[in-house]
């Protein structure tokens, strides 16, 4: 039963490498095509492309709010 307890082991870390890997890499890819959006068509004059992204999510926040709040007046 110890074989085949290592051969499993073997093979989850070769699983687990290999979804970590692919992961990896789709995950830096999504984030090198965000960052481009962002800088093409969302980043204001001298804005860098993080602050162009801390700024959307506050205005989307802050559009979340008052939606909340006009579901809450019952569309007041």
């Amino acid at each position: 039963m110890g074989k085949l307890k290592e051969t499993n082991k073997k093979i989850e870390k070769a699983v687990v490498g290999g979804y970590k890997k692919i992961e990896k890499t789709v995950v830096g890819g999504y984030k090198k095509i965000e960052d481009k959006f962002v800088d093409n068509f969302l980043r204001k004059d001298n804005e860098t492309i993080e602050e162009a992204k801390e700024r959307i999510k506050e205005e989307q926040e802050e559009l979340k709010r008052k939606n909340e709040e006009i579901v809450k007046n019952g569309g007041k």
